[in-house]
């Protein structure tokens, strides 16, 4: 396993920093796409104490995650759903934030498009939308380690592979989001943050 895809516990506490910037005292809820092992959810969750982390990833990933959630035993943590982007139906949740780290280089770019468009279909206004892992600038790599990630990823498959930020800003603004801010984070990953916009009519 190439070291940009095991569970980054250094970068949680930087994630978490963002989120105490952007969740508000009105949000209720936090979705998260591709939960893996749960790491997240268990580390933010508790000290998020007026939000509900709802999990979610692939069927075969529910154990794991079940597991981990038995032995936390943290009360504002459900799930996991199930959920597969490009095969199952966003769920029909108000939610308030959308949260997802390291699933934008493991999923094709036609079910990244997917999921923007999902996104822009299903969040209200003001919502917000936080993505966290690698991704390329001005058709660069931001570093060695990412190039050679990217290389390993597509001998994986080849429709993976790590995005470019334009790409993904672009079409985030086409489904009806403005990018927030665009945050440095350790070992050569990024957290963007968008929110939705209000709704033309």
């Amino acid at each position: 396993m190439n070291k940009n895809e095991i569970p980054n516990d250094r970068n949680q506490a930087p994630i978490f920093e963002i989120l105490k910037e952007i969740v508000t005292d009105g949000d209720k809820n936090i979705f998260e796409i591709g939960s893996g092992s749960a790491q997240h959810a268990v580390f933010m969750a508790p000290k998020l104490p007026g939000i509900t982390w709802i999990t979610s990833d692939l069927t075969e990933n529910h154990k794991i995650i079940k597991a981990r959630l038995e032995e936390a035993k943290i009360p504002n943590i459900r799930g996991p759903f199930q959920f597969e982007v490009g095969k199952d139906d966003f769920p029909r949740i108000p939610f308030d934030l959308v949260f997802t780290a390291n699933t934008f280089h493991i999923m094709s770019w036609k079910n990244c498009k997917t999921l923007m468009k999902n996104l822009g279909n299903r969040l209200r206004e003001g919502s917000q939308v936080i993505i966290y892992g690698p991704f390329n600038y001005n058709g660069k790599f931001t570093s060695e380690s990412n190039a050679s990630f990217d290389v390993w990823l597509k001998e994986r498959n080849p429709e993976s592979g790590i995005r470019a930020f334009e790409d993904v800003n672009n079409n985030m603004i086409k489904n009806g989001f403005t990018l927030y801010k665009d945050f440095e984070m350790p070992a050569n990953n990024r957290t963007l943050v968008f929110t939705r916009l209000n709704f033309v009519k």
